[in-house]
């Protein structure tokens, strides 16, 4: 058992919850029973490390039983080394550190998409992990991250997408105006979010929901910039019917993602 929260190894981990660590090496953290139950059933190839105190083993079981069934070693450690470990201030029993897995522009569109995401500097962590695990649960065929948007392995990212990381291709670091491109090569209208659009109401009627779509969403603070949404097939937005003075970038991404996914099936 580990026992000692400064030990060289400790402190090795810990230091993934920093980018330049990341870069360095490849690796990432993860932390929790959900997000590493996903990574054993999905993913168990990139785990290279699992560590977890024996009461957080005692509760989840079934992680226990998936990780002897992928053959992946699981250390106990005290909850002092596990608290050094996490980025979190209350972590749940469970650290893994797992390789970094980026898909490539190209294999995105490669498999012919129906429905993708593309972050366009997407800055918010809480907000880019929360659009990746809307489209996972939309059916989204992948999410791509372009220009300088947050790194997908920070490990607040990481927490917020819920195991979705694991679900589906995720490509990083892309240009948006090749990004772009190569989805209306793949033949994929291109509808950018933003409040200058027209009601997506109006943009479902039409029936321009019902093909294969590629959503924009744009940064936070300021959204997409004229010269972007240009690059758009048509610019979209969520109508308000209340009186809130805007919708966060994550929930209006999820209805956008929803709506197109809706299209899909009913069609």
């Amino acid at each position: 058992m580990l026992e000692n929260p400064r030990s060289p190894r400790v402190r090795a981990v810990a230091k993934l919850a920093k980018k330049p660590a990341r870069q360095e090496s490849g690796l990432f953290l993860l932390e929790g029973p959900q997000a590493v139950a996903e990574a054993l059933a999905f993913r168990p190839e990139l785990l290279v490390e699992l560590f977890a105190t024996p009461t957080a083993l005692e509760r989840h079981p079934a992680v226990a039983d998936a990780a002897r069934d992928a053959g992946i070693d699981v250390e106990f450690v005290t909850e002092a080394v596990l608290e050094s470990m996490a980025d979190t201030v209350t972590p749940q029993g469970f650290v893994a550190v797992c390789r970094q897995f980026p898909t490539a522009v190209r294999d995105v569109f490669a498999s012919g998409p129906r429905l993708i995401a593309i972050l366009e500097e997407v800055r918010d962590p809480g907000n880019a992990g929360t659009i990746v695990r809307a489209a996972d649960a939309a059916g989204a065929d992948a999410v791509v991250f372009t220009g300088r948007a947050v790194d997908l392995y920070n490990p607040k990212v990481v927490r917020s997408t819920t195991g979705s990381i694991f679900h589906l291709p995720v490509a990083v670091d892309a240009d948006l105006a090749d990004v772009l491109g190569r989805a209306r090569e793949a033949g994929l209208t291109v509808l950018a979010a933003d409040v200058k659009g027209v009601d997506l109401l109006e943009v479902r009627q039409e029936g321009v929901l019902d093909g294969p779509t590629a959503w924009l969403f744009g940064n936070e603070a300021h959204g997409l910039a004229d010269e972007q949404l240009e690059l758009a097939d048509r610019v979209v937005t969520v109508p308000i019917y209340g009186h809130a003075e805007s919708m966060n970038l994550a929930t209006a991404a999820s209805v956008c993602l929803y709506e197109s996914a809706f299209a899909h099936r009913s069609s």
